[in-house]
């Protein structure tokens, strides 16, 4: 076998797990939406009708908002709950016995979180052009992409965590759980100015606050301060780490 068709092999792999979850994925309405609809959804209901008394970047800032929560529950179930279920199944350590292991697995299921991520934001861009006075320019919307990813580091190891750590139904409670309460604590719900004192004070310690006041800046221009860029990274190594570690236990364990 040459280089190059050693090369294609995982990268084949790769392709075909990611396009068969896609379409797995496709066939549980549920999931698409809870990813597509929701944040969307959410947008409809409490902000449009607000839409005549908020200013362009209070609507740009609550559209950025809605968006970290997408990716959030992505995070959380694409990664989270799915990985627990896939790891319950035969298939999954049949895969690990295979040359190239379970990494084109793993990969396409990052690469297809991603997809969702995206998918759950075009409704939300449309319906924010369309009803709202949120305007961003072409550079800020790439910047807030750039910034979407980044808020979304520590989001995908929570989620990696959960999901190397726990049987499938306890990570999908754990997901549904945590989602709520680190949604509103982060501010995707309710600006920060309008949550109480004691609450704001906890959430700038959160990477869901982080995340959110990163991408809100990207996309607004507004200065948010300089704790979020240290609190998203100190979020994504901690959780990062747990992550590894919960990788490396499960694997441990299948081959012990």
């Amino acid at each position: 076998m040459t280089r190059a068709s050693g090369a294609a092999g995982p990268l084949r792999l790769t392709w075909l797990h990611t396009r068969y979850q896609v379409l797995e994925t496709l066939r549980v309405p549920v999931v698409v939406v809870s990813t597509a609809v929701f944040p969307a959804l959410i947008f409809t209901v409490f902000v449009v009708p607000q839409a005549g008394a908020m200013s362009p970047v209070a609507a740009t800032a609550s559209t950025a908002q809605l968006a970290v929560f997408s990716a959030m529950s992505v995070a959380l179930f694409t990664h989270g709950a799915g990985i627990a279920e896939d790891r319950a199944l035969p298939w999954d350590t049949h895969l690990r016995t295979l040359p190239v292991g379970a990494t084109p697995r793993f990969v396409a299921r990052v690469v297809v979180g991603a997809f969702f991520t995206v998918l759950g934001l075009v409704p939300l861009v449309l319906i924010s052009a369309l009803l709202t006075d949120a305007t961003v320019t072409p550079g800020r919307f790439l910047a807030g992409l750039l910034a979407l990813l980044a808020a979304g580091v520590p989001l995908l190891a929570l989620g990696l965590a959960i999901g190397y750590s726990l049987p499938a139904k306890s990570a999908l409670a754990l997901a549904q759980v945590v989602l709520l309460p680190l949604a509103f604590a982060g501010g995707l719900f309710v600006p920060p100015e309008g949550m109480p004192g004691w609450l704001r004070s906890i959430s700038v310690w959160t990477p869901t606050r982080a995340g959110r006041d990163l991408v809100t800046s990207a996309v607004t221009g507004v200065d948010v301060g300089t704790h979020v860029v240290p609190v998203l990274l100190g979020w994504g190594v901690v959780l990062g780490a747990v992550a590894v570690a919960a990788i490396r236990r499960d694997q441990g364990r299948r081959f012990r």
